[in-house]
């Protein structure tokens, strides 16, 4: 015997399967959405290392006078009276990346920087100094040394190599545009940053082609591009040299300066450049 059709349960049967169709649809319209999300995550940041059994970690070597020490966690400057040093890390050469550095500033003047796209020659000056300073009892060098280090800056002696023949993102506060937080040292102006002296900031340094990017604190203070045909002149000697062009895959390096010039270095990371590249 067959049944006779349930009117009702027919109804009921095409509204699920009505919602069913809904469902789907909604679903396959957010998946491009999802899918889209996935691309263009941030590329993770990898940490390089600092810090190992207590001392700077071998992938770090050190040109030039003074060095760095260790000190609860974190890497810092040990300045040196004879004269300025950069602690390069020299297992690797960096292209088109982003470099994450977390940093801390005994006084906003503490002078440090964090040098870029450095040329190989660099590693060659690990055992020649330069010239160095002769000091009297306040600190002031003497005008025989003064001479001498001007001209083995010239010559490129030491940490000197990679003032020409890098770039200087620079740390030191106060003074002019120029040669402020975040700018690309007498190359390229930073806007004005608040001090922030004894607090941890983050600079991010983009290089992406020719360009070298920085932003301090979440915050874009220097667009620096070398091609420019309005790049300010070179005015006092030791500034860098324009001519020497920096390489577009370069070391990086952390600066020393003059006795009291004390900061602190908790973290450099890389990270490729996040997708389409860094505006």
């Amino acid at each position: 015997m067959s049944a006779k059709p349930n009117g009702a349960f027919n109804g009921m049967t095409r509204v699920v399967d009505i919602s069913i169709i809904v469902c789907m649809a909604a679903v396959a319209c957010c998946l491009p959405v999802l899918h889209g999300a996935e691309s263009v995550s941030e590329p993770a940041w990898r940490a390089l290392p600092l810090i190992t059994d207590g001392k700077v970690n071998s992938s770090w070597t050190h040109v030039g006078w003074g060095g760095f020490v260790v000190d609860n966690g974190a890497l810092r400057t040990e300045c040196d009276p004879r004269g300025l040093g950069l602690l390069v890390y020299r297992k690797e050469r960096f292209g088109n990346c982003q470099i994450r550095v977390v940093f801390k500033s005994k006084e906003a003047k503490s002078n440090s920087g964090v040098y870029v796209r450095i040329t190989d020659g660099i590693l060659d000056q690990v055992n020649n100094p330069g010239a160095a300073f002769e000091r009297d009892a306040a600190g002031k060098p003497s005008k025989e040394s003064m001479e001498k280090m001007q001209a083995s800056a010239d010559r490129e002696e030491g940490a000197w190599y990679a003032v020409h023949h890098g770039y200087e993102v620079q740390i030191a506060g106060g003074g002019d545009p120029l040669h402020g937080t975040g700018s690309i040292y007498s190359l390229a102006p930073t806007k004005p940053v608040p001090s922030k002296a004894g607090e941890w900031r983050t600079m991010v340094i983009t290089l992406n082609g020719e360009r070298v990017l920085v932003d301090l604190d979440g915050q874009r203070v220097t667009s620096f591009d070398p091609t420019s045909p309005n790049l300010p002149p070179r005015k006092q000697w030791h500034e860098p040299k324009r001519e020497p062009k920096r390489p577009k895959a370069g070391y990086i390096g952390l600066q020393n300066h003059d006795p009291g010039d004390v900061v602190w270095f908790k973290d450099v990371s890389v990270r490729s450049l996040p997708a389409g590249g860094a505006k």
